[in-house]
């Protein structure tokens, strides 16, 4: 029989647009986000992957989630992911979510409006945010704004590869109703270039997280940790970037992923601007 650990892409955490496993966290508390982060890529590639069919892609994905709960040994990943859980006392409701958002993958190849979208991004984002959040012992207090960074990042990769995910998977993210507003449709990201109405239409959905960017915003200055709150800081800046640059740019014929100069480069701002937000933030409580 197949393990899971059989279905990888090769895909690890250094291959994200964005830090998962940053060095930043103390490895305390980078150990189990690695750990989380493998068990989630294979889940991933799991659900995307070229040759299985949908009834062994979801049988592969509950034999995943048994072994995470106790109800089998038969893939590494759950159970190591079920050791570092029950040594925490932290409950698998997040990697569970996560396993709801990949059979949504498997299973739905359309989303209807921008509230449907969101409702994925509960499933596939938002618990990624929460599991570093409790990882660290941070109060749920921090789970709202980092639900809204979490929804932006899903999105981001979204857009940037709506093409791709058409093409390899016949599976769209794109809100219906926003083509069909725009005046398209589907058949638009099969070509080399946007047309005009695709290109507004993606546009137009990269400026609504602005709105989320806003929301998540306050997240550093929740969390209690320094190292975390870092983190955030170089994560939000690198979202930043990348919703001006969708706004901007066309992903089916521009470059809308960084180099990895760039990424290095434009973390590092963050990590600045976090750094001097943590300083002004101590020093301030200290005045007052």
């Amino acid at each position: 029989m197949a393990q899971a650990s059989d279905y990888r892409s090769g895909k690890t955490h250094r291959d994200e647009n964005f830090p998962v496993a940053s060095l930043l966290f103390a490895p305390e508390h980078r150990a189990p986000i690695v750990c989380f982060y493998e068990f989630v890529r294979t889940a991933d590639d799991i659900a995307d992957h070229p040759t299985l069919g949908e009834a062994e892609k979801l049988h592969a994905l509950d034999r995943l989630e048994k072994s995470l709960v106790g109800k089998s040994d038969a893939d590494a990943e759950g159970v190591a992911l079920r050791e570092v859980l029950t040594e925490r006392g932290m409950p698998t409701r997040h990697a569970q979510d996560l396993l709801t958002a990949f059979r949504m993958d498997v299973t739905k190849r359309r989303y209807r409006d921008w509230d449907d979208l969101i409702n994925y991004c509960s499933y596939s984002a938002m618990p990624v945010g929460r599991y570093v959040l409790d990882v660290h012992g941070e109060s749920r207090d921090t789970w709202k704004s980092s639900d809204a960074i979490c929804a932006v990042l899903q999105i981001i990769n979204h857009i940037q590869d709506c093409q791709k995910d058409y093409r390899s998977l016949d599976r769209v993210y794109i809100p219906q109703d926003a083509m069909e507003a725009a005046g398209t449709d589907v058949s638009a990201l099969d070509k080399s270039k946007a047309s005009p109405q695709l290109r507004d239409c993606l546009h137009k959905l990269a400026a609504r997280t602005e709105v989320y960017l806003r929301e998540g915003d306050p997240l550093p200055d929740l969390i209690r940790n320094t190292r975390a709150s870092l983190w955030v800081s170089v994560v939000q800046e690198l979202a930043q970037r990348l919703v001006t640059i969708l706004q901007q740019r066309d992903p089916l014929s521009e470059t809308v992923h960084f180099s990895k100069p760039a990424f290095v480069s434009i973390g590092l701002v963050g990590l600045m601007k976090g750094g001097a937000r943590r300083l002004s933030r101590r020093f301030g409580h200290q005045s007052a």
